[in-house]
């Protein structure tokens, strides 16, 4: 995690902290911070939810289930690429992201994707479909 977003928080904490007296309204707070009052009403719902751990509340939220790893691989890249940049299939002129949709999800080494997911690997890429 951004030391500045832990030290964003912990200031956040401090203003609103009541335990000194009265604290400012959060429009104050939050002009006096920099920060939105959204980012007040989290780092306050947050310092509750861990009952009242500074630490748990300023650092990095652990995540409940692991990273989903992507379906696109280099070689899907690749294999995708060639199939773009390979002559379009008998009666259309071009390959269109829908076409290319339809002929991924007939081929066997390539898992299937949704136009968009193709248009951005292409995007990445730099091809563009003509």
């Amino acid at each position: 995690m951004h030391p500045a977003s832990m030290i964003m928080r912990a200031r956040v904490l401090l203003a609103l902290d009541t335990s000194g007296g009265a604290v400012d309204s959060q429009e104050v707070i939050a002009a006096r911070l920099g920060v939105s009052g959204e980012t007040l009403r989290l780092v306050a719902k947050r310092f509750t939810e861990t009952g009242g751990d500074v630490h748990a509340t300023i650092s990095r939220k652990r995540r409940d289930l692991p990273p989903v790893a992507s379906v696109i691989t280099g070689e899907v890249e690749a294999r995708l690429i060639a199939l773009a940049c390979s002559a379009p299939p008998q009666g259309y002129g071009r390959w269109s992201l829908r076409l290319l949709e339809k002929h991924v999800a007939l081929t066997q080494d390539i898992p299937d994707l949704d136009h968009s997911t193709i248009g951005r690997v292409l995007k990445k890429r730099n091809c563009v479909l003509i």
